[in-house]
């Protein structure tokens, strides 16, 4: 179970290592592809891996079981927004939020990824759990498949960390280690998640919608908008569709 809680934070290790591939900036159709796959990765992983069964198990209280799955994705949905008030950080047009601090701009875009890794690594973690206290919506495949998935998306997400940290002027080594870090989020959250997996388990339907609707966020919030932005293109969209169709054919294939 704990090599599937490290299998995300791999992918963003591997997406970070691409940094010694490029020269200093990754071309903006890339970019915009990479962004695409990414957010179709997660919509797919928040639908079929964390909603649906969290909709099988309120199925005992017939036509009101979306109940509790509502307030879930709703309070990670706010859970999320708070995050992004309060945190200082810089997407990648460089426009930035939150507080004002004296942080490095590179400090700023290492933060905003790291704010999107975090509901991926409270997602796996819960999934975990659920599977090592025996509930029935939830198997080892199921977990394996989403740890998987996420760690596909993360490649691009350590890529679109680490290259534009080199046009900030930053050695090659240094945009390494800094889109590597933005990933140690993920198995920290997960390893805490699972760590009070006991006390947590009653309120699984809640945990799993709500991990659904921080990943959301951060798709609506962020992601979209940067696949979006600029020329028109469709090539943001197409890698959408493909991210969402290998996510749900790795849970639908192993879950």
């Amino acid at each position: 179970m704990w090599q599937i809680v490290l299998i995300p934070f791999l992918g963003t290790t591997l997406g970070a290592a691409s940094v010694f591939l490029f020269k200093n900036s990754i071309g903006e159709k890339m970019q915009r592809a990479l962004t695409g796959f990414a957010s179709g990765v997660m919509v797919a992983a928040s639908f079929f891996s964390l909603i649906l069964p969290a909709l099988d198990q309120t199925e005992s209280m017939g036509k009101l079981g979306f109940i509790p799955v509502a307030i879930g994705f709703g309070i990670g949905m706010l859970f999320l927004l708070v995050l992004d008030m309060v945190t200082p950080h810089m997407h990648l047009d460089k426009q930035e939020e939150g507080p004002r601090s004296g942080l490095k701009r590179t400090t700023k875009l290492v933060l905003a990824v790291t704010l999107h890794n975090l509901p991926e690594g409270m997602a796996v973690g819960i999934v975990c759990a659920g599977w090592i206290y025996g509930n029935s919506t939830i198997t080892y495949t199921g977990a394996l498949a989403l740890a998987l998935g996420i760690a596909i998306q993360n490649f691009p997400e350590g890529a679109i960390v680490s290259v534009p940290l080199l046009g900030e002027g930053v050695p090659k080594g240094k945009t390494f280690l800094y889109g590597m870090l933005s990933g140690i989020v993920e198995p920290i959250g997960s390893i805490l998640v699972i760590a009070a997996s006991g006390l947590l388990i009653p309120t699984m339907p809640y945990l799993l919608s709500f991990a659904a609707g921080a990943m959301i966020y951060v798709v609506v919030e962020e992601l979209i908008p940067e696949m979006s932005e600029g020329q028109h293109s469709n090539i943001g969209t197409v890698a959408f569709a493909l991210g969402f169709i290998l996510m749900m054919a790795l849970d639908v294939g192993l879950g």
